[in-house]
């Protein structure tokens, strides 16, 4: 069987297609005739990611980007879909980010979590959006940079300061101060010259004074340790209730005391009852005039003589007076 022209040219051209078509697919990261399972994930931004990136675990190309596709009209979120084309068992809380290179090339990075579940073809994972490069390298500068102005500012105003020394106003101030400073260095020094300084002999009376107590240490300590025993003894002592006790005493005495003010009991009646005081005062100068009589008459009240006379003098009537208090 004679095959045509017409038929060989149209079958060629059939072939050309489909190599073609498989090429730029290939190209594309879209192998027809690899086995494939399709993940999604949504992000908010993907920068510098393109179709056939490529998708990788552990720094493992495991895949590459299909598609790119808004989420919806008012653009929340951006879908992407890959394929995996290795048998890889991806766990279903693992997640998506992408990672931005310093050539302006990106690839998806998943990172495999901890679940007993897969992933299948068709399901969607989550992503985490992490910083690229630049902005890795923006945030590190940022602080350098505030570092560096507040240097800069720092500078400035030291060159300000430095600016105003050499004022010739500025430079008499600082010739007047070093003027002073010279005079009280002078002054410093004939205040420590032994010869001349009340000051040098009263640092010499005070370092006598510290090796005169460090010669007496061992008596210090003795007489703190007498302290530490006569305290610790005292703190032994039942002291609250020798106070308890001295305070009832002091009651008892004060309500004594009281009833004597008041004239209740003997005592009170001692001290308050004139005429008792009277009595007494009458008594006792009865007595005394008895002792004088006795003293003066003898014979009237006790007669020891045989021959004796009685002593008929009259009695005393009141004392003689005292001898002992009179004036010379």
């Amino acid at each position: 069987m004679k095959v045509s022209n017409e038929t060989k040219i149209g079958a060629l051209a059939a072939v050309a297609i489909t190599v073609l078509i498989l090429g730029f697919n290939f190209l594309k990261g879209r192998n027809l005739t690899v086995r494939k399972n399709r993940i999604y994930a949504v992000f908010n931004k993907v920068e510098g990611l393109n179709p056939s990136d490529q998708v990788q675990i552990n720094g493992l190309q495991v895949g590459n980007v299909y598609d790119i596709v808004e989420k919806d009209e008012n653009l929340t979120g951006i879908v992407v879909s890959f394929n995996v084309t290795r048998p890889i068992q991806i766990p279903d809380d693992s997640y998506a980010t992408i990672i931005s290179s310093p050539l302006g090339a990106a690839s998806v990075s998943i990172v495999k979590g901890s679940s007993s579940r897969f992933v299948h073809s068709g399901d969607t994972i989550g992503t985490f959006v992490s910083k690229g490069i630049f902005e890795e390298l923006r945030s590190g500068l940022n602080p350098a940079m505030d570092k560096v102005n507040g240097t800069l500012k720092s500078l400035d105003s030291l060159l300000e300061v430095v600016g105003t020394v050499f004022d010739p106003k500025t430079k008499n101030n600082i010739q007047s101060i070093i003027s002073h400073l010279a005079n009280s260095s002078s002054s410093l020094s004939i205040m420590l010259d032994p010869k001349n300084s009340d000051l040098a002999h009263t640092l010499s009376n005070v370092s006598s004074f510290t090796g005169n107590l460090r010669n007496e240490k061992d008596t210090i300590n003795r007489i703190l340790g007498n302290v530490d025993r006569l305290t610790s003894k005292m703190a032994g002592l039942e002291l609250e209730t020798t106070l308890k006790k001295l305070q009832t005493a002091v009651d008892n005495l004060n309500g004594v005391l009281a009833k004597a003010n008041k004239g209740d009991g003997t005592i009170g009646m001692l001290v308050n009852d004139k005429k008792l005081y009277n009595n007494l005062t009458s008594t006792s100068n009865s007595l005394n005039i008895l002792l004088q009589d006795l003293r003066i008459h003898p014979k009237r009240y006790i007669n020891v003589s045989v021959f004796g006379k009685k002593d008929k003098t009259e009695p005393l009537m009141q004392p003689l007076p005292d001898s002992a208090n009179k004036e010379p």
